[in-house]
């Protein structure tokens, strides 16, 4: 990594202000001032920063329970951004694994790994996700056959991969799918002349929502959550 790029990720400056900084002498790579922000950056670099040592922190990795009329997005300036709910360094470098649409609640997950959140949103990982669905109208029992089997989404050419639907109630269920496409829990109940009326993630693979999380509060994964996502 370029020197100049490094000190912007360890800190709130710019990559202009980290060449300029760099420049007037103010940092050094394992003891030696250096004046090039273009000079390579290893693991094994000790940088300091105007006598004080900086390193990059390490993947972040956040559970967030998503409150209704807030927004997947990452642009954290939107008020409505679920972004502006954390309070962390460096909001900009995090992304969504997996968004929910702006009437959905439950369970986000956000990291800068981007190879871990492509584990959970990727088709080909079929990752599973769990939903609680209201419904306008009473579910039946024929429905769990049907999920079980694919259901036929309009516009599209394949059906859905099987899924797993529980009833709890005449007009509420948990789904389990193992896809994401748009709209999807809301489509497949209208291909059987349902509508949801409320929608809550509950779960994202093996990574639960933590029963212990209000609405709009969030916490950093566990190491075992991390690992689960392979």
């Amino acid at each position: 990594m370029r020197l100049d790029k490094f000190i912007a990720a360890c800190t709130n400056f710019s990559r202009s202000q980290a060449k300029k900084i760099i420049s007037q002498g103010d940092v050094s790579v394992d003891g030696v001032i250096k004046k090039d922000p273009s000079i390579k950056i290893t693991n094994q670099d000790e940088v300091f920063l105007q006598g004080g040592r900086i390193q990059l922190t390490g993947a972040r990795y956040i559970m967030l329970h998503k409150p209704a009329e807030t927004v997947c997005t990452s642009i954290n300036d939107d008020s409505r951004s679920v972004m502006n709910l954390l309070g962390v360094d460096k909001p900009e470098d995090l992304h969504i694994a997996g968004r929910l649409d702006i009437d959905t609640t439950g369970l986000v997950l956000i990291t800068d790994d981007g190879v871990w959140s492509h584990k959970v949103t990727s088709p080909k990982k079929k990752c599973s996700k769990r939903y609680r669905v209201g419904l306008a109208d009473v579910v039946q029992e024929a429905d769990v056959v049907q999920f079980k089997q694919g259901v036929q989404l309009k516009d599209e050419a394949q059906l859905t991969r099987p899924a797993e639907l529980e009833i709890l109630s005449s007009n509420e269920v948990l789904l389990t799918i193992h896809e994401g496409k748009y709209h999807q829990v809301k489509r497949m109940f209208a291909s059987l002349s349902n509508r949801v009326i409320s929608l809550h993630r509950e779960q994202v693979g093996f990574i639960q929502l933590d029963s212990g999380l209000a609405a709009g509060e969030w916490r950093y994964l566990t190491e075992l959550e991390i690992s689960s996502v392979t």
